[in-house]
């Protein structure tokens, strides 16, 4: 009962913004869900695969609403995304990238959902507390930043031939601050940015209104998600 009602709460504090964009992403996802199957094509998405794109559509952007309100109840819908999501990349043989949801954000997600459950927030406690960095820890994630991008470039050169700088950095910034995240640090939200940035300019290129839909959301949600844990930070006044 207890997750029911900060799930409750949860909802109850979404934006009227945040409910428009709920319904233009479950309008876009659903529309190609029903077109897949009234107009199947061949080399495109399965029927059946569509519906899992619609589950993750809606789940992915109420789990970005959520956690940018440093609600607990964002780690539900992060679960279902992550395996449903996964089911996509299998079926496509996607290998790298699935093997990144199994063995990096599967876990990440499962021990977010605990450390935010014991550090709840006093005055509200659907929410965790927020932390920030010091400027030594600023510079040390910077310079993680730069090596995990390396590291990771030089391994997926190693296994899968010439891949962009530019795929291997936003990779190295995802887990990073999927990391950060766990760990309720707000810079959290500088990096979320980035890799927002790169994947709208991804999706208006090779145009899928799925997913730049889905991709513009979490870019929103990224600058709010930014303000709200700025604010939620000096309230809890919980510095490391």
């Amino acid at each position: 009962m207890d997750r029911l009602d900060n799930l409750k709460k949860s909802f109850q504090s979404m934006k009227w913004y945040e409910w428009v964009m709920a319904v233009i992403m479950i309008f876009i996802a659903g529309y190609a869900m029903v077109d897949a199957f009234i107009n199947p094509k061949p080399d495109g998405n399965p029927a059946w695969l569509t519906v899992i794109n619609f589950i993750s559509a809606v789940c992915g952007v109420f789990c970005i609403f959520f956690c940018a309100k440093a609600s607990i109840s964002n780690f539900i819908f992060g679960l279902v995304n992550t395996i449903v999501y996964a089911i996509y990349l299998f079926y496509w043989s996607i290998w790298r990238t699935f093997a990144l949801e199994m063995i990096v954000y599967l876990p990440f997600n499962i021990l977010s959902w605990i450390i935010w459950s014991r550090h709840r927030d006093e005055d509200r406690i659907e929410l965790t507390k927020a932390k920030k960095l010091t400027p030594v820890q600023d510079c040390i994630v910077g310079a993680v930043v730069i090596a995990a991008t390396v590291i990771y470039h030089y391994i997926l050169v190693q296994i899968g031939g010439n891949v962009p700088w530019l795929d291997a950095a936003t990779v190295a910034i995802g887990i990073i601050a999927t990391g950060l995240e766990m760990l309720r640090f707000r810079e959290q939200y500088v990096l979320w940015l980035i890799t927002d940035v790169v994947a709208v300019a991804m999706f208006v290129q090779h145009f899928d209104p799925v997913y730049l839909t889905k991709k513009s959301i979490y870019l929103i949600m990224a600058v709010i998600g930014l303000i709200n844990w700025w604010k939620l930070q000096k309230k809890n006044i919980e510095n490391v």
